[in-house]
Parts: C-alpha cells; sequence; structure tokens
C-alpha cells in the first residue's frame, strides 16, 4: 500500500502542475502583445511633441567671440620669461611670452655696425648720378631709418609693459604711450615702403653702384636679424582674455599646433558653434532664435540667434572622438550668437533647441 500511495501523490502533483502551465503561459503570451503595442503609441505621442516643439536640435559648443585663438612659439628656443598670466587683460601686440634672444641680440648688433659702415662708405665713395639715383637713394634710407625705428619703439614698449608688470606708478600711461609710438612707427615704415617702390618704378633708372649694393646686402643681413629676434617675442594678436597659460619658464619649445603657449578669446560675448543634420536643414535660417541649455544650470534656458550657416557639410568636430568611420553622418555647421551675458564659459557642451520659423522652410519660388 505505500508504494501505491506514492504513485497516487506523483500523479496528483503532475495534475497539478499541468493545469499551471496551461493557465499561466496563455496569459503571459497574450498580455505582452497588448503592452508592446500599446509602446508605440506612447512613443510616437513623445515625437510628436517634440517636433511639434522645436525645430531642430542640436549639439553645441560654447566659445568666445571670433573663436579661441591659441598661441604658440614661431621659433625654436628656451623660455626666458612667460609676461602673462591667467585671465589677463591684453591688447593687440603685447608680449605674453619671450624666448632667450642673447644670441639674435649679438647678431643684431653685428649687422647694425656693418649696415653703419657700408653706409660711412657709400657717402664718402662713388655713387649714381641722375635724379632717378637719387630718389632712390633717398627712399632706400627713409626705409632702413623706418625699420630701425620700429625696433626701437618696439623695445621701449617691451620695457613699459614690463614695469607696468611690475606694478611700477605711472606704468600705465608710458605703456600706452610706447603703444602709440609703435604704431605711428609702422606707418612711417609702410609710407616709406610705399616711397621706394615708386622710385624703383621710375624710368631710366640706373644700375646702383658697387658702394650701394653692399650697403643693401648689409641692410637686407640686419633686417633678417632684427625679424629673427622679433620672432623669439610671442605677441597677441589681438586683445582679448589669457584662457590658459601653458608656458613655463625654462621649457624648450617649439613651432608646433600641438605645442599651444597661451589661449586667447574675446570673452566680451559669446557663441555656440552647433552642428544640425543633413534633414534639418531646410529648417534654418539666418536670424532664427534659439534657446540653449546647459547641464551646468539645470531648469534654466538662455536665448540666442543663428548667426551663421555653413555652405558645405563635413564630418563631426564636437561629438566625434578616435578616427572617422564609414558610418559617421556628415553635419551642417552653424553659429549662434548668445543674447546678454549668460553665465556659461568657453568649452562648455550644451543643446542647442531652434524655435519653428515658417520662413526657414517655406519653399523658394524657381
Amino acid at each position: 500500500m505505500p508504494r501505491g500511495d506514492s504513485s497516487l501523490n506523483m500523479l496528483i502533483v503532475a495534475a497539478i502542475l499541468a493545469l499551471g502551465v496551461g493557465y499561466y503561459v496563455p496569459q503571459t503570451f497574450s498580455s505582452k502583445p497588448a503592452v508592446d503595442a500599446a509602446r508605440p503609441a506612447v512613443d510616437d505621442r513623445q515625437k510628436t511633441a517634440t517636433k511639434s516643439s522645436w525645430a531642430a536640435s542640436a549639439a553645441g559648443r560654447v566659445e568666445p567671440m571670433g573663436g579661441e585663438i591659441r598661441i604658440a612659439a614661431a621659433m625654436p628656443g628656451r623660455i626666458a620669461e612667460v609676461l602673462v598670466s591667467l585671465n589677463d587683460r591684453v591688447g593687440a601686440g603685447d608680449p605674453l611670452v619671450r624666448l632667450d634672444d642673447e644670441e639674435l641680440i649679438g647678431r643684431v648688433n653685428a649687422a647694425l655696425a656693418e649696415a653703419t659702415v657700408r653706409k660711412r662708405e657709400r657717402d664718402t665713395g662713388e655713387m649714381s648720378t641722375g635724379k632717378p639715383a637719387q630718389d632712390r637713394r633717398s627712399a632706400e634710407d627713409q626705409v632702413a631709418s623706418a625699420e630701425r625705428q620700429v625696433a626701437q619703439t618696439r623695445e621701449e614698449f617691451d620695457r613699459a609693459y614690463k614695469a607696468r608688470r611690475n606694478g611700477q606708478s605711472g606704468a600705465d600711461a608710458d605703456v600706452e604711450k610706447a603703444r602709440d609710438g609703435v604704431n605711428k612707427a609702422k606707418e612711417r615704415l609702410e609710407q616709406a615702403r610705399t616711397s621706394l617702390r615708386k622710385a624703383l618704378a621710375a624710368d631710366a633708372l640706373p644700375a646702383p653702384s658697387r658702394l650701394e649694393v653692399a650697403l643693401t646686402v648689409a641692410r637686407a643681413e640686419l633686417a633678417a636679424a632684427e625679424a629673427a629676434l622679433e620672432r623669439t617675442r610671442v605677441r597677441a594678436p589681438s586683445s582679448g582674455t589669457a584662457l590658459q597659460v601653458t608656458a613655463k619658464v625654462g621649457e624648450v619649445v617649439a613651432p608646433s599646433a600641438d605645442n599651444v603657449l597661451v589661449v586667447l578669446g574675446d570673452l566680451s560675448s559669446l557663441r555656440i558653434r552647433a552642428e544640425i543634420e543633413e534633414r534639418d536643414i531646410g529648417k534654418l535660417r539666418v536670424g532664427q532664435g534659439a534657446i540653449i541649455r546647459s547641464d551646468a544650470f539645470p531648469g534654466k534656458d538662455f536665448d540666442g540667434k543663428v548667426a551663421s550657416l555653413g555652405q558645405a557639410l563635413g564630418p563631426s568636430r564636437i561629438g566625434q572622438r578616435g578616427p572617422r568611420r564609414p558610418t559617421d553622418v556628415d553635419m551642417l555647421e552653424i553659429m549662434i550668437d548668445l543674447v546678454g551675458q549668460p553665465p556659461l564659459l568657453p568649452g562648455m557642451r550644451v543643446d542647442v533647441y531652434l524655435k519653428p520659423d515658417a520662413t526657414a522652410s517655406a519653399p523658394q519660388a524657381n
């Protein structure tokens, strides 16, 4: 009897399991399609709401007006001075970094002495006769004098700039005076070069004498030495704020796009560089309104306007990482000017939402 009871119990358990499987399995498979069928409807409503709210959206990056200016050394050398600090305001032509220049100063002095001797020999020796030759000689002297004046005014400006950086009283006025002197010297040099071009274009111009040729060669060597010396001064190409300063005294640098010493930017106004997919290009126009959002300021919207549209598609430069793949989509680059002075910082990644604009998608007449 015990063996028969166990067999009966096993049959009962098996029957219960069979009933359970027969009930729950159909319920599970019959309910899952209903849930999946409802989900696309919700997604479609979300997509429709998104499309109706914005004409297009894109990823962007904050940058100064005019972009970031990455400044590297123009020649190899050892950094002797760093004349700018982070967040310093600088003007066009201000010295930022000075490389070691002792050897080049010696070359300039030697070339200057040679040019002085050659000029004395020309003035006391044979020379070309006739008015065209005299005009050429006078124009060449004016150019040489103007070039020396530019070099001297730059030296005076650099001394005044260092004095102001060291906190000397009255240095601000000296810097502006020296800056004005450099600008005037450059103007005189340009005028002298214009006069020289006119003199060299004169008819019946005789060939220069041997002493005049020697003086011209000496002056050319002096100009080359002064140009090499100027390349040891890394100057600001335009006004702006020092956003990054990586130069350090004692480092040896070389001309390279990767070896950036200072990064400048105009923070008086900011802009957004964004990238739009090809399918949304027809919805864009210059002047279109935009909303900018940043994870750094949740819940805040910043206003902007489309300032310019690119004229060609290209690979993404904002979101792409690593080598380009065949499946990567080309993007259209647009620039958006920010309204007011938002608390955004250059380099921030932001999301850009372009407002719908009827004229952006209107068909053009043939």
